[in-house]
């Protein structure tokens, strides 16, 4: 009798033989067990702001306790932490953080909520979803960074623990997905939309790549999507791109690229669409849909909440998408 086993985890769907990883690198054909080589093995652990996710409309100004283990199931050429997410467990040191522990010092650490982050928490799903649970019954939030690479199955597993995502929608170009960063486009379009019906608060960042993704028929084909499927209160963050990892002969993306592509979304009909990683006149501010209100300010991690109580604008009292949980006031 043959040991492969086969990982149903993402749309990869490894066939393993025994000794065998998947594309991730993290999960093994143990003599016909497939086992998960990081489970209670963080290799980042930190304290961020909210914001930093980026996630803009749930608990501003919040702390969040935030976890990666090595590995990841893509393969993208402009990886930020490709030191850890392209690695395999045994090339970097990890903690030793049990689920308990993870709650433990969130709470010890005044956080509002847990973020699976850096890496893809994708890979270490049964990690995360342990975490997650612990949290739940704890009254923490829990946060889900990821490049939304998964099967239907496991993502309702876990989706019932998570209250808010923000998912890389890197194109809407299925060639793209496949040359640049290993995968297809229309699982992730999935996660999106599964997310979005689950009732977890979504947002979605878009890293803008010189020569790769950032004429304009890119950007409208990014701000139509989200507009038509996920809605227009769903926030979209362009962000920019820096040299990195196998893109680094690249150049920055211009600042008046993403100022641009945060205006064709906003003319296009999205109500909240961010600049990261940049400094844009309007890119990091939150503005009433119905009034024009200034609600939110933000300079880097810093926020001033200065016209939104109770989530609602301060100025015409229109409600304003998000989870906010009275952290304006």
């Amino acid at each position: 009798m043959s040991n492969r086993v086969q990982c149903v985890l993402c749309p990869h769907m490894c066939r393993l033989d025994p000794g065998q990883r998947g594309r991730c690198r993290v999960r093994l054909n143990a003599e016909g067990e497939l086992v998960s080589l990081v489970y209670g093995r963080p290799v980042a652990v930190h304290v961020d702001p909210v914001e930093k996710k980026p996630l803009f409309h749930f608990l501003p100004g919040a702390d969040v306790f935030s976890i990666a283990t090595a590995g990841c199931n893509l393969r993208c050429d402009f990886c930020q932490n490709w030191e850890i997410s392209q690695a395999a467990p045994e090339d970097v040191a990890p903690y030793d953080l049990s689920p308990e522990a993870v709650v433990e010092n969130a709470k010890e650490y005044g956080c509002r909520a847990i973020a699976y982050t850096y890496t893809e928490p994708v890979v270490y799903f049964e990690y995360a979803r342990d975490c997650a649970r612990l949290a739940r019954d704890e009254g923490i939030a829990n946060i889900l960074v990821t490049a939304g690479y998964i099967n239907p199955g496991p993502l309702s597993e876990l989706s019932r623990y998570i209250d808010a995502a923000n998912v890389d929608l890197k194109s809407m170009s299925d060639d793209y997905y496949r040359e640049v960063c290993g995968g297809t486009l229309d699982p992730v379009l999935d996660t999106i939309m599964a997310l979005k019906e689950s009732g977890t608060w979504v947002e979605i960042t878009n890293l803008v790549v010189p020569t790769l993704n950032d004429d304009a028929e890119d950007i409208d084909a990014v701000s139509r999507w989200v507009l038509e499927n996920a809605g227009p209160d769903t926030p979209l963050h362009f962000s920019r791109f820096f040299p990195m990892y196998r893109l680094a002969d690249l150049a920055p993306t211009p600042l008046d690229t993403l100022a641009d592509a945060r205006q064709r979304a906003v003319d296009m009909g999205l109500h909240f669409v961010y600049v990261g990683n940049a400094v844009t006149p309007e890119g990091m501010v939150t503005r009433c849909p119905a009034c024009g209100h200034v609600l939110i300010r933000r300079q880097g991690y810093e926020v001033e909440l200065t016209g939104i109580s109770n989530g609602l604008c301060d100025s015409c009292s229109s409600p304003v998408a998000g989870v906010w949980d009275g952290s304006e006031d």
